[in-house]
């Protein structure tokens, strides 16, 4: 009785309750774009090599600079957002992203494609997505209750992680077909479809998204620009963590143009296997994200970010030592997957954390500073750790990101600070 009582417990979690049919539209839709992204990964370095014949530099800069210049475009919109309905700024930024990469197939047809034009692109989905990711955020703060909000988290993360798996595979077989261009078609659509999902969110007899807060965002001054990180950097319990996932975040994307260097250039491995070598652990982040919920119902939300938050950097390290042959491409695998599967269990608790800290009339503007500073710290610690490999090595240089990931756990929050009750938003300042 006592087995089956406990049986009950892990599985009741692990399915989780029915969140309602404007989650289910919103989750719908989140799906449908991330699977359209995925269809189109690399697509954009490969049009520049392909059919524009760019050099390295300049698809070094289409990934780099593109997300830099995209992070400061939507510096501005957060706070804008912030007190504007979250609905239709979702569906806003899905339009952007849907007719910013309509342009490159119609231009491609006409004959006038360019390198400045995929640069611009770049430049305009990287914004629309730090602004739709914040958001969206806030939209989902006013869909459910705080105690729905991990078994949401953890949704849309094993999503990610399912599109992770099979998104690539099926588009390496669409441009195989059809050429690159043919995924970004699949990609924009995907934007559009995503519009159509959101609207239905707020579909007959549903309630109303609530109001933002009254101030008039047409007079912002430009010091409200900094009220996200204001907000993040005051609370004790937002701020280290904010330092740890970008610095983890922006390591760990730093090293990828290295290993694939390093694997597809002097260990020899062919594309497939270097494919293979990061779709396949991809399982482990769906496995993660599926037990996020039961345990932090078993172990609580601290303890399971703090050991998760440790774990996950414990295996970056590894792929210094990766060799040729059957074993190097083993090695990788499963550094990859410890890490994806840890980080499948940490993403979620840790989206969850965030976004009960922060106080609703804040939400907006703290998640979009916090992904502008992410994109940024990606694309400078990128450019750096490009330099560092053209110093030392790429294999010295995936080694030294190893070990600083070693201490990014001390910057994990505390205790302390994490059972403290979400902070009340501070007053807006007047406007008269």
């Amino acid at each position: 009785m006592k087995s089956g009582h406990r049986r009950g417990q892990l599985l009741g979690p692990l399915l989780g309750p029915r969140l309602g049919r404007r989650f289910g539209w919103l989750w719908g839709a989140y799906g449908t774009s991330a699977l359209g992204t995925w269809l189109a990964f690399g697509a954009f370095p490969l049009i520049a090599v392909r059919v524009l014949h760019a050099g390295p530099a300049e698809v070094a800069a289409l990934s780099s600079v593109g997300a830099a210049v995209g992070a400061a475009v939507a510096v501005p919109l957060g706070p804008w957002v912030e007190f504007r309905r979250k609905r239709p700024v979702l569906i806003t930024m899905d339009l952007v992203r849907f007719a910013a990469l309509l342009t490159i197939p119609t231009a491609y047809a006409l004959g006038v494609l360019t390198f400045l034009q995929l640069l611009l692109v770049s430049v305009v989905v990287a914004a629309a997505d730090i602004t739709f990711r914040a958001a969206s955020g806030a939209y989902l703060k006013t869909l459910l209750p705080a105690e729905d909000l991990l078994v949401a988290g953890a949704r849309f993360e094993s999503t990610a992680w399912t599109t992770t798996i099979i998104g690539p595979p099926l588009g390496g077989v669409a441009i195989g077909l059809l050429g690159p261009v043919a995924t970004v078609v699949a990609d924009a659509v995907s934007y559009l479809l995503s519009a159509l999902g959101i609207r239905a969110t707020g579909g007959p007899g549903q309630r109303p998204e609530p109001p933002p807060g009254c101030r008039e965002a047409a007079r912002m001054r430009a010091g409200d620009l900094l009220d996200g990180w204001r907000y993040i950097l005051a609370d004790r319990g937002l701020r280290p963590l904010f330092l740890n996932t970008a610095l983890f975040n922006g390591l760990v994307m730093a090293t990828e143009p290295l290993l694939a260097v390093l694997m597809l250039g002097r260990l020899g491995f062919t594309p497939w296997q270097y494919g293979l070598a990061f779709a396949a652990p991809s399982i482990g982040g769906l496995l993660g994200s599926r037990l996020a919920g039961p345990l932090v119902t078993r172990f609580g939300q601290h303890r399971v970010l703090a050991v998760t938050g440790a774990l996950r950097a414990l295996w970056p390290v590894g792929l210094a030592f990766v060799r040729p042959g059957t074993g190097g491409l083993l090695l990788v695998m499963g550094v990859e997957l410890g890490l994806i599967s840890c980080c499948g269990v940490f993403n979620p608790v840790y989206a969850t954390y965030r976004l009960q800290r922060t106080a609703t009339g804040r939400v907006t503007r703290t998640l979009s500073a916090w992904a502008v500073t992410t994109k940024a710290s990606t694309a400078l610690l990128t450019a750096a750790w490009g330099g560092l490999g053209v110093l030392l090595g790429p294999r010295t240089a995936i080694g030294l990101a190893g070990v600083l990931l070693l201490a990014t756990p001390l910057l994990l929050p505390r205790r302390a600070a994490a059972q403290l009750p979400e902070p009340e938003p501070a007053p807006e300042p007047s406007r008269a």
